[in-house]
């Protein structure tokens, strides 16, 4: 079991932190910008010391995740670099999906083995239970010797590792916004919808969210081309009709529906939507 130490303890640093402290690693130091949130983190995970200094806090551990934002990583990881830290044999990971693990050269130059772990998964809270960690994909990317460390300790929560090449990662990492952050914003643009057809949106809500585990739940078992349903699979152009006629004083919500469209009439091309409706569909959504 390994000694860790979790630099910024925010929502999925410290959910993280008491996943693994429930497969038995100790949890030797947590830090966040404030006390405060680093005492709550630490009460939450139930082991390791509440610090702000990162430096210090690293010093007590043999793996150290950095569980920060974006922007804020080669920042810390070169203020780590110049601090009196022996790095020597340190495992030191980044949790960014996007940003490659060179960005923590500075510690891999002071004898640091270093690798990016980025679980796909939201986290919407400090206290997300560890089961939340289960079946899902870690991508890793990074020192041989550090991915093995890594891997291990994705497989230990209960999850896969995906080995992720440097170049592919800012499309590895798009792939998720569409899947998630951009699920959200079709699921308000069509509450939008329906409280424009009058129907309040606490109860569009309660009407898309059954439509919604359906959908997922046959995405799940037949792949997407084998659950899209509607219209476009169909071949229905006078359905497309009725709906771009009914947006025509929405204009955004008719652009994203004409392209969206004709991805979706892709897919049912692939599906073996008869040409002549491929073509009718793709004059519709063209305006003509």
């Amino acid at each position: 079991m390994a000694d860790i130490v979790i630099i910024g303890a925010g929502r999925l640093g410290t959910s993280l932190g008491r996943a693994l402290a429930g497969r038995g690693h100790k949890i030797r130091a947590l830090t966040c910008r404030r006390k405060e949130s680093a005492a709550e983190s630490r009460a939450i995970i139930g082991q390791g010391r509440a610090m702000t200094d990162n430096a210090a806090a690293a010093r007590q551990g043999t793996v150290i995740l950095l569980c920060l934002p974006d922007e804020e990583i080669p920042r810390v990881a070169s203020r780590l670099a110049r601090s009196r830290v022996d790095w020597r044999g340190k495992f030191v990971f980044h949790t960014s999906g996007l940003l490659p693990s060179r960005v923590l050269e500075p510690l891999q130059k002071k004898g640091a083995l270093i690798a990016s772990i980025h679980p796909v998964q939201a986290f919407a809270s400090k206290k997300t239970r560890p089961s939340h960690f289960r079946g899902i994909s870690f991508g890793l990317e990074g020192d041989p010797k550090a991915l093995a460390v890594a891997g291990g300790l994705a497989r230990q929560l209960g999850g896969r590792a995906v080995i992720i090449p440097e170049d592919a990662k800012p499309l590895y990492h798009a792939a998720f916004s569409f899947a998630s952050n951009f699920l959200v914003i079709l699921l308000d643009a069509a509450a939008e919808l329906l409280s424009q057809a009058r129907i309040p949106r606490d109860r569009a809500a309660r009407m898309l969210f059954p439509l919604l585990q359906g959908t997922l739940h046959n995405v799940k078992k037949l792949d997407t081309g084998g659950s899209l349903t509607g219209p476009l699979v169909r071949g229905d152009a006078a359905s497309v009709g009725s709906h771009l006629d009914a947006l025509k004083l929405l204009p955004q919500y008719a652009e994203i529906y004409r392209k969206l469209s004709l991805m979706g009439l892709e897919m049912a091309r692939k599906k073996g939507l008869s040409p002549k409706k491929v073509r009718a569909l793709k004059n519709r959504l063209g305006g003509r």
